[in-house]
Parts: structure tokens; sequence; C-alpha cells
């Protein structure tokens, strides 16, 4: 199983942890810096290698594993994910 999978499936599942201290930044062509950031309340599934988001105009997106580059907990600070070279 992707780490990342793993990851993004603790901060769902388990009750310790809240979704909305959380964000994650991915590629995105044509955004600032060629990288978005949402938060991960915004995810709506999780596959083996993706995951699916809605956007502020209810479109759904699908975007791959290997175009995401953090997670972070934004109220501790710390990373749970930094994809290397990043």
């Amino acid at each position: 199983m992707h780490p990342l999978k793993n990851i993004l499936n603790k901060v769902f599942w388990d009750k310790r942890e809240d979704p909305d201290d959380y964000i994650l930044s991915f590629i995105h062509r044509g955004a600032s810096g060629d990288l978005k950031t949402i938060p991960l309340r915004k995810i709506r599934e999780v596959g083996s290698s993706w995951f699916t988001y809605r956007d502020n105009s209810e479109n759904e997106t699908t975007i791959p594993f290997h175009r995401v580059t953090l997670v972070k907990n934004i109220r501790s600070g710390s990373v749970l994910w930094r994809k290397k070279g990043m």
C-alpha cells in the first residue's frame, strides 16, 4: 500500500485526528508556483494511487499520488509527508 494512502486513511478514520487540521499540496500546472494547496476536508475518496477532491465549484478532480508534494498539520506545524526532492 502506498504510504500516502496510509497517512490519508489515518487522518480520515482515526477519531483522534481532525481532517480540518491538515492541508495537502500537489503539482498543478498553471497555479501560482505550479502548486495548489487544499484542505484535507475537500478530499472525497482515496484510491490505491489517487484521491478525488471537490473544489469550490463542486467539480470533482482526480489527483494521482505522484503529484502530491506535502501533507501538513497546520495546527502543530508537523509535516506528515513530503515528496523527495521538494
